[in-house]
């Protein structure tokens, strides 16, 4: 490379770390949950209905402290091998949901409550469980 070439070259501008982490830059399933406290973590109304949009079956659920969905299976052993998958999900991500784990069913759910409500950990969750589940059900 010539030194005018080198001269004319604008260097890569560097990605801030909250601008890496905002929902419309990166896929929901592709972040990874981090450690978060305190109200100042909660979003926002139009944050989770925007957030919602994103995941297919989900419902808000507790005055919009939650999320929700069911997922269907053809038997115990699927449901629980689901159920298996998904804890190693919230093993890794640090983030584990409620579960109710029935025959053919399992209801998860998400909140973050170090926030006192929904963050953006309980959507990074769910994309992830959403991915796992086209995957195997």
């Amino acid at each position: 490379m010539s030194a005018k070439a080198a001269k004319t070259t604008k260097p890569a501008k560097p990605i801030k770390p909250a601008e890496a982490t905002k929902p419309a830059s990166t896929p929901l399933h592709e972040g990874h949950c981090k450690p978060l406290k305190g109200a100042a973590n909660k979003l926002a109304a139009t944050e989770v209905k925007l957030l919602l949009k994103q995941l297919t079956g989900w419902k808000l659920i507790d005055k919009g402290e939650a999320i929700e969905k069911t997922y269907t299976f053809k038997n115990y052993y699927r449901t629980l091998a689901f159920v298996n998958a998904l804890a190693y999900i919230a093993h890794t991500e640090d983030h584990h949901p409620d579960l109710g784990v029935h025959y053919n069913k399992a209801v998860v759910r998400y909140s973050t409550h170090d926030v006192g409500g929904l963050s953006m950990n309980d959507f990074i969750c769910a994309a992830k469980v959403e991915r796992l589940a086209a995957d195997g059900t």
